[in-house]
């Protein structure tokens, strides 16, 4: 048998067969090519097909490459579809940012200057609408009930006690908010008791009990120079780090509590406490001097920062944005105390160790 795949079946040839088929169908016979290779005519044979009108055994076409797409006009080109680059903007409203702060701040110097008890009302104020905001985000977020009747009367007095009576008056009116919220706890089911109870004790510590720390920074007989020092110092602190960060910012300093601080807004803080501490303590304060301010603005700047962390902190554990919306630009008290609560006694301590706290 032939292996060639184009060899056809042989049949036997003859007047039979021819009249059969027709003589004109029968198979070419295989001819050797110059290299002993059998090929048949292939030619031959389609002409003979052709001769009866029948097609071609077998017909080859050469294969035929694809045609090319015609380039695409120009309006078509492709385009660089990247977005343009996006310039950096604040992250708030910031006209009504400081048109808050500014409210805020005639608030303060009016009471300030008016007499200090006003102040110690305004702190007060602050305090519980504080506790309302911290025991309402950790009720709605993570059902926890600390309990905010004894909190806010207990965050009252502690204020209050500061002021009368110093640092005595403020632990002792620590340690009975503390039991009070433990007593008041007891009327609900036990379920949860220690979650809610803790937490209590934690509001308790977080903001009225360092929140004390500023009325008696009000005690002084400078005391309204100490707490605007105190102020100054941490709004100061504040904007230095927004600036600087805000400009030149690259390096996070703690990109998994807020990924919008920089070490360079860091710098920034520092840099800016430290001037403004100099000229406190050299014109504001009695008996102070400019090397003193320059210690005091940088630990202000950095417990400013350590607190403005924590809040975050907190914030992100609850995943919340802000505390609350009770002021446009800058979120809820709680945002606007986070930076101010653990200043308070860092400040109070440094004075008194520099000047007293006559």
């Amino acid at each position: 048998m032939n292996d060639s795949p184009w060899a056809t079946e042989q049949v036997p040839a003859g007047p039979a067969y021819d009249a059969l088929v027709g003589p004109h169908t029968r198979p070419m016979p295989i001819v050797p090519d110059a290299a002993g290779r059998d090929f048949d005519d292939r030619e031959a044979r389609d002409r003979g097909a052709a001769a009866v009108g029948g097609p071609p055994i077998r017909t080859e076409m050469p294969p035929q490459e694809p045609m090319p797409s015609p380039p695409p006009p120009p309006s078509q080109a492709p385009q660089d579809s990247s977005p343009p680059p996006q310039k950096k903007r604040a992250g708030r409203d910031l006209r009504a940012a400081i048109g808050v702060g500014v409210g805020l701040g005639a608030v303060i110097f009016a009471s300030l200057l008016i007499v200090k008890a006003v102040f110690v009302g305004v702190i007060v104020v602050a305090v519980v609408v504080g506790l309302w905001e911290l025991t309402s985000r950790l009720q709605e977020k993570k059902g926890i009930k600390a309990p905010l009747v004894p909190l806010a009367i207990g965050g009252a007095a502690m204020v209050i006690a500061g002021y009368v009576r110093g640092a005595e008056g403020a632990w002792v009116a620590m340690a009975l908010t503390a039991l009070a919220v433990l007593v008041w706890r007891m009327t609900e089911p036990p379920e949860d008791y220690l979650k809610d109870v803790t937490a209590g004790v934690f509001a308790a510590f977080y903001v009225p009990f360092l929140a004390t720390f500023v009325a008696m920074l009000l005690t002084a007989d400078d005391g309204p120079q100490r707490v605007l020092t105190f102020l100054a110092l941490t709004v100061v602190s504040d904007t230095g780090a927004y600036a600087v960060g805000w400009r030149f910012g690259k390096t996070k300093l703690a990109p998994r509590i807020s990924p919008g601080k920089t070490r360079e807004g860091l710098f920034g803080a520092v840099a800016f406490s430290m001037g403004a501490g100099a000229l406190c303590m050299e014109f504001l304060i009695d008996g102070g001097a400019w090397w003193q301010g320059l210690i005091l603005g940088l630990a202000v700047a950095v417990s400013a920062t350590l607190g403005d962390l924590g809040e975050s902190m907190i914030k992100r554990d609850l995943g919340i944005k802000d505390m609350g919306t009770l002021l446009p630009g800058h979120g809820g008290i709680m945002d606007r105390l986070d930076s101010l609560l653990p200043t308070a006694p860092v400040v109070w301590l440094l004075l008194a160790l520099f000047v007293g706290t006559g």
